[in-house]
């Protein structure tokens, strides 16, 4: 099928499954359908404030909270089994998701025809004459050495700088020595904080910059657009490559490549017992933490906007995706050149069912901007940096160097897939019924 008739027969079946999905509803159960409807919300809402009621409370208060927030579906589907209309909620909300999915689809096709694929400004360049790589074999369970990554790079040429486990070292002072002996380009086949670390080096000193993707989540290379699976692959970017430019966030001097966070999420990790037992320490310092009984009161600013008391904030280099559920924790590019800022306010119960309303929840506020401060009254704050855990001093300063960062990477990899755009039902009908008008109206040809 063609983009040109993928787009209007994609939109139809969206008009269909959704028309479909409230006929069921409306001829098995009639009047009963607002019923079904409005107990499913209620169901979900609160369920929502028994989560919150667990990560806020202690002891007999979070068994009970946790009892309720399980309790809740299920007694909404014990309701449907008793008034013997399970199978009509489940066909008809398998119907309405075919037809979220494939408006959302017909919208990303349209939009595809319309614009074009969106370039990157990447330009192909000649192999590296004096490469340099940093590899840490911690990263990633030992993926490194596992696959053999620093015979493979010293293969092609480079010069390879394995850190030891046992000694620290200053990674941003080995990448400037090796500039200064002549290297043309830095790579790390490493975490994203060592990505970081490195990156601005490179951005500081310009020479182009590899990322080997050998550590635990690789963010980085994700909305890179390289293949997480084969980390080795990544090596021909020396030989058989192309160069982009990518933005890079700073908060005060310190570079990072995913994001900074602030609040409950910052201060859970910053704690000594996270590391050997993450669950048990976040249940413990959370409840204290969204009620504000311990951590900062942070006041951010991002532009115009100002938000007063949030628990968590993420500042991102470049914002992630919100409006795609299956895209959440990607950044459809690299190069807009502002920050995203993610604000979670909820202070109650009420506060957390109203997180059913999506993007649009009161507690949850998503935006964009060139610059980002955060302050407290407190003289110093956890924050997390590309995952590191470290304590700043306020007010902390964030800001992003558009195009700082030559980025180097293979000619054939993965890419990052294209966000599909928030689902609009007025847009989903007029594409369908432009296209039937526009295909009436030529008709065929009549032979005179």
């Amino acid at each position: 099928m063609t983009m040109t008739s993928a787009a209007p027969w994609t939109a139809r079946l969206a008009l269909v499954a959704g028309a479909t999905a409230v006929v069921i509803l409306l001829l098995f159960a009639g009047a009963r359908s607002v019923v079904l409807v409005a107990v499913g919300a209620s169901g979900t809402a609160v369920a929502l404030a028994g989560v919150w009621w667990t990560l806020a409370h202690r002891g007999p208060a979070r068994v009970l909270a946790a009892v309720l927030a399980v309790a809740a579906p299920v007694a909404v589907l014990v309701l449907y089994v008793l008034a013997g209309l399970l199978w009509v909620v489940l066909v008809s909300l398998a119907l309405w998701t075919l037809a979220v999915a494939s408006g959302r689809f017909a919208l990303a096709f349209a939009l595809a025809e319309g614009t074009g694929p969106r370039s990157r400004g990447e330009r192909r360049v000649g192999p590296s004459e004096r490469p340099f790589l940093i590899m840490n074999p911690r990263s990633g369970g030992g993926k490194a050495g596992r696959l053999g990554l620093p015979g493979k790079a010293e293969a092609l040429g480079a010069r390879v700088a394995v850190l030891d486990p046992d000694r620290p070292v200053d990674v941003a002072g080995l990448a400037r020595r090796a500039v200064e002996e002549g290297a043309d380009l830095l790579g790390v086949a490493g975490g994203d904080g060592t990505q970081a670390l490195v990156a601005g080096v490179a951005a500081e000193r310009g020479v182009p910059f590899v990322v080997i993707p050998a550590g635990t989540r690789n963010h980085f290379a994700l909305d890179l657009g390289l293949d997480r699976d084969d980390p080795s692959a990544c090596l021909d970017a020396l030989t058989d490559g192309v160069e982009l430019r990518v933005d890079l966030g700073f908060i005060g001097e310190r570079v990072f490549v995913n994001n900074a966070s602030f609040g409950a999420y910052a201060a859970v990790v910053q704690s000594p017992a996270y590391r050997d037992d993450k669950v048990r320490t976040t249940l413990e310092l959370l409840p204290d933490l969204l009620t504000h009984e311990t951590g900062p009161d942070l006041v951010v600013r991002a532009g115009e906007l100002v938000m007063d008391r949030p628990q968590a904030v993420l500042v991102s280099n470049n914002p992630y995706r919100t409006g795609d559920p299956a895209g959440l924790g990607r950044r459809s590019r690299l190069d807009s050149g502002v920050l995203g800022v993610l604000a979670v306010t909820v202070d109650s119960a009420a506060q957390a069912a109203g997180l059913l309303r999506g993007r649009n929840a009161p507690g949850l506020v998503s935006a964009t901007a060139g610059d980002v401060v955060v302050d407290t009254q407190e003289p110093a704050v956890p924050v997390g940096v590309d995952g590191e855990p470290l304590t700043l001093r306020t007010p902390l300063h964030c800001h992003i160097a558009p195009g700082a960062l030559r980025v180097r990477v293979p000619r054939h990899r993965p890419g990052v897939p294209a966000d599909r755009p928030a689902m609009d039902w007025r847009g989903v009908r007029r594409l369908a019924l432009t296209t039937v008008r526009t295909a009436a109206g030529r008709g065929p040809r009549r032979s005179h």
